[in-house]
């Protein structure tokens, strides 16, 4: 037995010495002291030696086994620090080289015109409202005085779900939930994506509109006059001039588009205005009667105004952008230059 002990330390120290990483250390570790390990074997085979030797044979046994622990320990330790070592040098650093610099992204152009228009608004007293992008037929349409036989109808290339669910085609729907869930008066402005079946360097099957609506009593329409010229030589900031030319929309009436003296030309005509002198910026108008009564307010005790505005239109105006389609394409020259 003194003999089997003897070569068994032997040949587990020339193992354990000749080793050279920690997954064949382990696989030694299992091979001698493991459950069913060489020197877990000899304290199995025990009970073959005789009585009185037993103490002594154990004795040996045991001392084989803390011999082969220890070795494995340092061993261990020895791999671990050549580890280390090799870690250092691969994973060092060069600090004489000059850093990898991130650069700070910036806000899309959609969304710093839409955070100046909030502001210009939110001056005047107007609250933030913004609705559900699935919208109900009634909401987008039959509320602001669209029925389902409305010509108007023809003029937006509604993206349906169902027959009575759409992708909104238009923030005022929006307004229709404020002016049926609250009462005069009401001053809101409504952001927001909508949706339309359009796709060309000016248009986009999904853009951003934001709406605003004043109702209150003895509204007219040097009401929205004021209102817009305010925030509009707030945007563009210089000294506007606006005008009010007649239009049409079915919830409003009278209805008007507006416009501003070119930025470009000062109104003396241009390219951008095409020698108009003058640039269109947003649709507006007295609210319909009909939509008053329809929101359940009563058009002989208050009136109100509305006016619709596209952000990507505002933000070509204000930053000179010749193609809708710049804004979501991502592209880094495009988005860096507004910084």
């Amino acid at each position: 037995m003194q003999e089997k002990i003897k070569e068994l330390y032997e040949s587990a120290s020339s193992s354990i010495a000749q080793v050279s990483d920690l997954k064949q250390l382990d696989e030694i570790r299992v091979a001698y002291l493991g459950k069913s390990g060489s020197v877990t074997g000899l304290l199995k085979g025990m009970r073959d030696v005789a009585p009185e030797d037993r103490p002594k044979v154990g004795q040996l046994v045991n001392d084989l086994r803390v011999s082969i622990g220890n070795a494995l320990t340092e061993k261990e330790e020895q791999l671990k620090a050549i580890e280390m070592k090799s870690a250092l040098i691969s994973e060092s650093v060069d600090i004489t080289m000059p850093a990898k610099s991130s650069e700070m992204g910036s806000l899309h152009p959609i969304n710093l015109v839409r955070n100046e228009l909030i502001e210009a608004f939110a001056g005047m007293g107007f609250e933030i409202y913004e609705g559900p992008e699935i919208e109900l037929d009634e909401y987008n349409f039959r509320l602001l005085n669209i029925p389902k036989d409305h010509p108007a109808r023809d003029m937006q290339d509604t993206l349906y779900i169902t027959e009575n669910i759409l992708l909104r085609t238009q923030t005022s729907s929006g307004q229709a939930r404020v002016m049926q869930a609250k009462n005069p008066p009401l001053k809101i402005l409504s952001p927001g994506k909508v949706y339309r079946a359009d796709d060309d360097a000016t248009h986009s099957p999904m853009f951003h509109q934001m709406e605003g609506l004043v109702v209150d009593k003895n509204i007219t329409l040097c009401d929205l006059k004021g209102t817009l010229e305010a925030f509009l030589k707030k945007m563009f900031k210089g000294d506007l001039k606006t005008r009010l030319r007649p239009s049409y929309f079915p919830f409003t009436e009278p209805s008007v588009e507006v416009d501003v003296t070119c930025f470009e030309c000062k109104g003396k005509g241009c390219h951008l205005c095409k020698g108009t002198g003058w640039i269109e910026v947003l649709g507006a108008g007295i609210v319909n009667r009909r939509v008053l009564e329809n929101c359940n307010i009563d058009p002989d005790e208050y009136q109100g105004f509305a006016f619709g505005i596209g952000l990507e239109r505002i933000a070509m105006l204000k930053y000179g952008i010749p193609d809708i389609r710049l804004f979501f394409e991502n592209d880094v020259r495009f988005l860096k230059q507004f910084k």
